[in-house]
C-alpha cells in the first residue's frame, strides 16, 4: 500500500541504524521502524534478489515516515560490495587505484571520480541514500580485514583518491563515509571478532593516520565512522566511544561537523562497553550522532525498549544535510546518460589493469 506523503506519521529521525531480514519488510519491522529512536536502516545482500526488488524495499522503507529514513549499505568495491548482479557494475578495490596513482597520478584521480559516480548513481537509482565509504585506513601491509580496502598507505594519496571517489559520489547526489576513524589499518586484529589494540602515541596517529580526515574535512566527507579500536596511550575505551576521540580531536582539534556514525555495535571489538545498551549510551554519550545495531534484531529491540535519548537540534541537522538533495534518475533513464557510460568505460579500464 502506498502512502502519500500528508498520510505519513511525522517523526524525527532517531539515533539508530537498524536493518531488515529479508527482501520483504514484516509487519514486525515495519514497526520497528517506525519507532522514534530509529533513524535509518542498513541494507545487506540478504537483502537484495534483483532491482525491481530493491526498488521496492527502499520505496516502501521511505514511505514510512516523514522525514524519510536514511538508508544506507556497505558497498566499497572489491571485497565489500553487497549487490553485485542483475544489472549492478562489479566495482574494483581501492587498492586498484592506488596503484593506478603510481603510474599516472591525475588520470587515477579521476578513474577514482569515475568509479565513485557509478557506485553512487547505481544506488541511487535503486533507493539507497548512502554508502559507508571511501575507506581512509593506511594500508600498512598489517590488516587483512582493511588489506585492499584501502588506497594505500601513504596519507596524501589516500586523501587525493579519496575526495575524487567523494566528488564521484556528489555528481550522483549521495554523501561519503570515511572509516575507520582514526585508523584501522596498524591493527592486525578485526574488530568484528577481536578487541584490537593500537599502541601507538597521538601525534604518530595524527601525523599519518588520521591526517586525510584533517585535510578533507566534512565539506568533502560529511560522515564519518569510527574504529572499534583502544588506541591504548589515547584512551581506554574504542575510538567510538571515546568522547576524547570524537569529541575533543574530531569535533574540536580537526573541526569536523559532519555525522558521526558508530560501528556496529554488535560486533566483538564493541563488546567491552558492556551490555547493547552500555554500548549505545557509549557511543551516542561519546558524541556518535548515529549508532548501527547490525544483525541482531533481538538486541534492537530490547535497545529500542530501554533507551532513552533525545538527539540534539544540531545532531539533527547534520543528518539532514547527509540526506540526498535531488531527485535520482531511475535505472533505466541511468543507462542513457551519457556521464554514466563514460564513467562505466573507465571503471572497465581498472578491470583490465588488475
Amino acid at each position: 500500500m502506498n502512502m502519500t506523503e500528508a498520510s505519513r506519521p511525522s517523526i524525527p529521525r532517531g539515533p539508530l541504524v537498524v536493518d531488515v531480514a529479508g527482501t520483504v519488510m514484516t509487519a514486525a519491522e515495519e514497526a520497528r521502524l517506525l519507532h522514534p529512536l530509529v533513524g535509518g536502516v542498513i541494507l545487506f545482500a540478504r537483502n537484495f534478489s534483483s532491482r525491481k526488488q530493491l526498488v521496492a524495499l527502499t520505496k516502501r522503507i521511505h514511505e514510512l515516515r516523514t522525514p524519510s529514513l536514511l538508508i544506507a549499505v556497505d558497498h566499497e568495491g572489491g571485497r565489500v560490495q553487497r549487490f553485485r548482479t542483475d544489472g549492478f557494475t562489479t566495482l574494483p578495490s581501492m587498492r586498484s587505484l592506488g596503484v593506478a596513482w603510481l603510474k599516472d597520478p591525475m588520470n587515477a584521480m579521476r578513474m577514482a571520480t569515475d568509479v565513485g559516480y557509478v557506485l553512487g548513481a547505481e544506488l541511487r537509482a535503486c533507493g539507497v541514500d548512502l554508502s559507508f565509504t571511501p575507506v581512509l585506513d593506511l594500508d600498512f601491509g598489517v590488516s587483512s580485514v582493511i588489506g585492499d580496502r584501502a588506497f594505500d598507505g601513504d596519507p596524501r594519496v589516500v586523501a587525493m583518491l579519496a575526495r575524487a571517489l567523494s566528488q564521484g559520489l556528489a555528481q550522483a547526489g549521495m554523501g561519503a563515509c570515511g572509516k575507520h576513524f582514526p585508523g584501522h589499518g596498524a591493527v592486525a586484529a578485526d574488530s568484528h571478532h577481536a578487541v584490537p589494540r593500537d599502541s601507538r602515541s597521538l601525534k604518530k596517529i595524527l601525523e599519518h593516520d588520521a591526517a586525510p580526515y584533517q585535510w578533507l574535512g566534512d565539506q568533502v566527507i560529511p560522515s564519518v565512522m569510527p574504529a572499534h579500536v583502544i588506541y591504548t596511550k589515547v584512551d581506554p575505551m574504542p575510538a567510538g566511544f571515546s568522547a576524547k576521540w570524537i569529541k575533543e580531536i574530531l569535533r574540536k582539534k580537526l573541526s569536523y561537523d559532519g555525522v558521526v556514525f558508530s560501528d556496529d555495535l554488535t560486533m566483538e571489538g564493541a563488546a567491552v562497553a558492556g551490555d547493547i545498551l552500555a554500548r549505545a549510551r557509549a557511543a551516542l554519550n561519546a558524541g556518535c550522532d548515529m549508532a548501527l545495531v547490525c544483525n541482531r534484531p533481538d538486541l534492537a529491540d530490547d535497545l529500542l525498549s530501554r533507551l532513552n535519548w533525545t538527539s540534539t537540534r544540531h545532531s539533527l541537522a547534520r543528518i539532514e544535510r547527509l540526506m540526498p538533495k535531488t531527485d535520482a534518475p531511475d535505472w533505466k533513464s541511468l543507462q542513457k546518460q551519457l556521464a554514466y557510460l563514460e564513467a562505466l568505460k573507465s571503471v572497465q579500464a581498472l578491470h583490465e589493469r588488475a
